[in-house]
Order: structure tokens, then sequence, then C-alpha cells
């Protein structure tokens, strides 16, 4: 091995003049006082000796010449009560140990990282927090977010009864919560009990829910909205009784002027929460406390508001840097709690429940909440162009492309981000979907009418929604019901072609229920229709020939092979109806030309009439089928 004795000119303290060889020598004595003589000397040349340091096969060989147990013994012997005589010594024994896992965890290769000799130092140093002193307790934490990076140092982790030293000093110490939060998502990984995972993660957050009483409690929630985030929906925690307790911390911090941190933690957590645990955290966010003037649900919801329509002005030209991530995670999360919300209020409507909040708040949150969509309107057309249209309402085959110039290759028109376009941000959808319900229920003309100005953008997400990508198509559906009641709304899908693109996915979905039994696209099938009926039956000049190629495609159908979910009959039963539809708004020359479709399709009902028994909401609307295409074969 070489010997290194440069030294670091950051550090005023010189290397000690001693050989690495001769540290190695005392480090691998029987005699305890050479072995911690040997482990001073070695942390002190790592601390000065930077070549050293950017030596990975020395600083391997050094590393494997520190006993294991030697280091243990160290630490527990550190961790013991003792009388003040001794206390000094064995602080120091834990301190130089600590330091010196600390440095190797910064300096070791990442398969050493992986490897017993440090990832079994993950319980000592975890029961040693306790009896640390804070700049001692930071090393530890720090050393085991470097060793629960890993899966090993996760699952170690994890093997732990007792992490109550971890949690208590969570509020003081964020790098704890980063710990969990690594140990947690590899976990869920590799365990093979969920149940025994999920129950550890719900004692321990509520243990953190306990140790962040009387702290504002930002750090925890940001910790445990990103956890919620990224979590398998197998180890999240079904029925928590920490769930009022972080609801306080929300309300706390809402109602109070909340700095940047803070807005970024409770908006984040409340998203989560309400994509985890929809009917809890929607009645614990969104239903008022009897003794709040201004309740949370009514600050919470104008938080939001205020926060979007203040940062999608500056959204675009943030794209490329390093703050766009955190920035439109927050923004997105704002825009699912606007969702949520939207959709409780309607809910409790449709219920005839008590108010969810004062009636002149109510109008003040209406007229906020349709300003916020119109920004989002303008933020959604500027972003798509950027993206890639170039231009509004500017043809695709004049959209960006690759141009080759002698510096290099780059895109023309679009000005997009350098690392996500625009159907792969969560962020879009999120604002597609926010706003999607809001026009379809607020029934703003002026609003409605602003909107149509996304039509092309909507049915462009449409059809590049697929598998391993984030899904539009039912915000978008949501999105064209609500536009076709808009002043030439119907006019503007037609012309981009939407009756094209719904029809060919209905057609998918229709063919693929007949051997399947796919839930949410029968769902998505139901929705299609409810669109596609209403063009038709709007239409003055009758059925078009073009979308007589629905009747040719659901006339070569076999029927349902297998017993099928009251939805997918349903959507079954709905695409029926939109071939009666066609039929009987169809002129009389085009019947004749497809009068033999007609007979098949007369067949198909009268068989799905049969399979579905005595269902009589769908044995109602089969006999009106039967009824309407019965005369017309």
């Amino acid at each position: 091995m070489s010997t290194h004795q440069e030294e670091s000119t950051g550090n005023p303290q010189p290397p000690p003049s001693i050989s690495l060889s001769q540290i190695q020598a005392l480090l691998k004595t029987k005699d305890d006082t050479s072995r911690f003589t040997g482990l001073a000397l070695l942390k002190s040349v790592l601390d000065n000796s930077e070549g050293i340091r950017q030596d990975e096969e020395t600083v391997v060989q050094l590393w494997s010449s520190i006993s294991p147990k030697f280091l243990d013994r160290l630490i527990k012997t550190g961790s013991k009560t003792r009388c003040e005589s001794s206390k000094k010594d064995t602080k120091e024994m834990l301190n130089l140990a600590v330091s010196v896992i600390h440095t190797f965890t910064r300096l070791l290769p990442d398969s050493s990282k992986r490897e017993e000799a440090l990832v079994r130092k993950v319980p000592s140093l975890t029961r040693a927090i306790l009896h640390s002193s804070d700049e001692t307790t930071e090393l530890i934490l720090q050393a085991l977010v470097s060793i629960t990076s890993f899966p090993e140092g996760a699952r170690e982790f994890m093997e732990i009864e007792d992490i109550s030293p971890l949690t208590e000093v969570a509020p003081t110490h964020p790098e704890a919560l980063q710990v969990l939060s690594f140990a947690w998502l590899h976990a869920q990984n590799t365990s093979q009990d969920s149940a025994a995972l999920r129950n550890k993660i719900d004692n321990t957050i509520q243990q953190l829910v306990s140790s962040f009483k009387g702290t504002d409690g930002v750090t925890l929630l940001e910790f445990l909205g990103s956890f919620l985030y990224h979590a398998d929906p197998e180890v999240i925690p079904q029925h928590p009784k920490w769930l009022d307790g972080i609801i306080s911390f929300i309300r706390r911090l809402v109602t109070s002027r909340p700095t940047p941190e803070a807005r970024y933690a409770y908006t984040t957590l409340s998203s989560s929460l309400l994509q985890v645990y929809p009917t809890q955290a929607s009645h614990l966010l969104f239903s008022p406390a009897p003794s709040e003037e201004k309740s949370l649900p009514f600050l919470l919801t104008n938080l939001v508001l205020i926060d979007i329509r203040s940062t999608c002005p500056t959204l675009l030209t943030d794209l490329n840097t390093p703050t766009y991530t955190r920035t439109s995670r927050r923004i997105a999360s704002g825009y699912d709690i606007l969702s949520s919300f939207i959709g409780f209020l309607l809910k409790s409507l449709d219920d005839d429940g008590p108010f969810v909040m004062d009636p002149d708040l109510l109008l003040k949150l209406q007229k906020s909440i349709s300003e916020t969509m119109f920004v989002t309107v303008e933020y959604l057309r500027d972003r798509w162009d950027a993206s890639v249209a170039g231009a509004m309402g500017l043809h695709p085959d004049a959209r960006s492309g690759q141009t080759h110039t002698s510096s290099g290759s780059r895109l023309t028109l679009a000005w997009d981000s350098a690392d996500d376009s625009a159907d792969d941000d969560p962020l879009v959808l999120a604002a597609v979907r926010a706003m999607a319900i809001w026009v379809r229920e607020d029934e703003s003309s002026a609003l409605r009418k602003e909107a149509t100005g996304l039509v092309d953008m909507l049915l462009e997400l449409y059809k590049s929604s697929r598998e391993k990508k984030l899904d539009f198509r039912p915000a978008v559906l949501v999105a064209l019901e609500g536009l076709l009641d808009a002043k030439k709304g119907k006019e503007l899908l037609l012309a981009n072609d939407a009756w094209t693109i719904l029809a060919s996915d209905l057609l998918d979905i229709f063919r693929r229920t007949g051997t399947g039994n796919n839930e949410p696209e029968a769902a998505r099938g139901i929705e299609i229709v409810r669109i596609l009926l209403q063009i038709v039956e709007t239409e003055d000049s009758g059925t078009k020939e073009a979308w007589m190629d629905v009747i040719t495609h659901v006339a070569a159908w076999y029927g349902p092979e297998t017993e099928q979910s009251a939805t997918v009959y349903e959507c079954q039963v709905a695409v029926l109806q939109l071939c009666a539809s066609l039929l009987a708004n169809s002129s009389p020359g085009m019947r004749k030309r497809y009068s033999h479709s007609t007979s098949a399709i007369f067949g198909i009902a009268s068989q799905l009439r049969q399979k579905i028994g005595d269902d009589p909401t769908f044995r109602e609307q089969l006999d009106d089928v039967l009824a309407t295409i019965g005369p017309l074969r």
C-alpha cells in the first residue's frame, strides 16, 4: 500500500508523521489502547490528507484494518451511563467510533457500504443516539442515512425492535426522518410480510406525532407527505389513529402565517392524505369545526387558490430551473386539493347535507376558484404551446421538430422542459383535472368559452395517454362534457377529430369487454358514450356517414363470453344505446345500407337482454334499444 503524506490545504492541522502501515499495525493489535491510538491517528490522517481520501483502494484497505467488534465495543461502552469521573473518557470513545464510521460512510465505495462490516453497525448506532451530544447525534444520523440508502442497510434497520431513540430526536434532527424514509421505501420492495411492515410504519408515525407535539411539525408533515406519495398502497396504514393529530398540525400552520417551507409541507401532505384516505381526510380537512370563525376548509382552499394564482404566471420561466420540481409538486398538490374540495362540496350538496361553510365564504371561494381557473387555462395553453404546438392552432405538420445546424441539433418552435414534456408533467394532469371539474360543474359561459381554446390540447393529451404514462383520459372526458355546453363547443370538438379519437377508444374498450372484466376501462367507455350521445342528439343534419363506423364495428361483436360486472354490463348497454341513437338519426338511405349491421346489433341486444337477467335498469334500457332498432331493420 502506498503511504500518502499529502496535506489538505483547507485544514490547519498537519497530518501526523506516521505511515499508514504503522497505523494499520496499531489497529490490528490485540491491545485496546493501541487500537484506540491507531483509530485516533487514522481519523486525523483521513481528515487532513485529501490524497488518501480520494484513493478508493486505500480507503477500503484502511476500513478492513479496523476490527468491527472493537468499534462495537467502543460504541457500547460510550453509550453506558457511568459516574462523572469516567463519563468523559467513555464519551470520547463513543465520539471517536462514531466519527470514524461517519468518515468511512462518506469515503467508501457503494459496494463496501452494502457489506456486513458497515451494515451491522446500524443497531448500535441507533441505540447510541440517546447517549450522544447533538454534534455526535448529527454524525450518527448522517451515517445512518448513508447506510440505509442501500437495501442491505435498510433491511438491517427494519429489524431493530426499538427505534424510539430515532423518533425522539426527529424534531430537532430532520435526518432521522430521512433514515425512516429510506428504510421504509426499501423495505416495501423486499418485505415478505406487508401487514407487519404496515403495522410497524403505523406505530412509528404515531411515535413521531407524539415526539413533535409542541413544535410546528413542518419537517414531519413534509416527510409524511413524501412517504405517502411514494409508498406502495400495501404498506400504508389503513386505519391510522394519528390522522387527527396530523390534521391538527395542518390546522395550526394554515391559521398562522405560513412560511414557504410550511406552505409546501401542508399542501403536499394534504394532497397525499386526500389520495390515500379520501373519505377520512376529506371529512377532516373540509368539514368545519363549530368554534372556528374562518374554518379550515375555507382557509386551506383559499391559501391554495392564492398560491396557484401567484405561481402559475412564472411556472413557464422556471421550467428548466432546479426549483421547478419542488414548485410544481406544490402547485400540483394544490390543484389536487382543489379537485377534492369541489368533489366534497358537490357530494355534500347532492346528499342534502349541511353547508361545508358559511354561504358568504362559499361565494367568495366560488369567485376565487373561477379566477384561478382562468389563470389555469392560460397557463395550460402556454405550457402546451411551449411543449408541442409552438403556437395556438398551429397545424401538427408545422410543429416542433429537429433542426440540424453547425452547432448541433435543436428543437424548433418549442421551448419546453429539457427533461419532461407536458404530457409527462404531473402538474399539467392535476391542473387539467381541477379545471375539468369546474368547467363542467360551474356552468360559467365565460370560462367555458375560454376553455374551448384548449380543445386541441385536451384531445392530444387523450391520445398520448397510455400504459406507463400519465393517464389524462378521465380528466379530458370530464372537460369535454362541460365544453359541449359552450357556444360552438361541439363544432370545435368535431373540428379537432374528437369523434374519431373517442369512438376509436370506445370500440377498443367494447371489444375487450367480451372477454375481460376491466371496470376502469368500462367506466371510461360509459363516459365516452355520454359525450358521443350528446353530439349525435344535437346534430341537426342527422348522423354523419363517418359516424356509422361505430355501427359496423359493434355489429361484428360476438357478445360477452363470461359473466360480467355491473359496470361492464353498463358499458355494453351504453354502446348499444349509442348505436340506437345513430340509427334513429340516420337518413333512410343510410339505414338501408346498414340494414345487415342493424339486424346484427338487434341480435346482440337480445342476447345481452337474456344475459343480464332481472336487473330492472339494464332491462328497461335494452328494451328501449330493441324498440328503437327493431323497426329500422
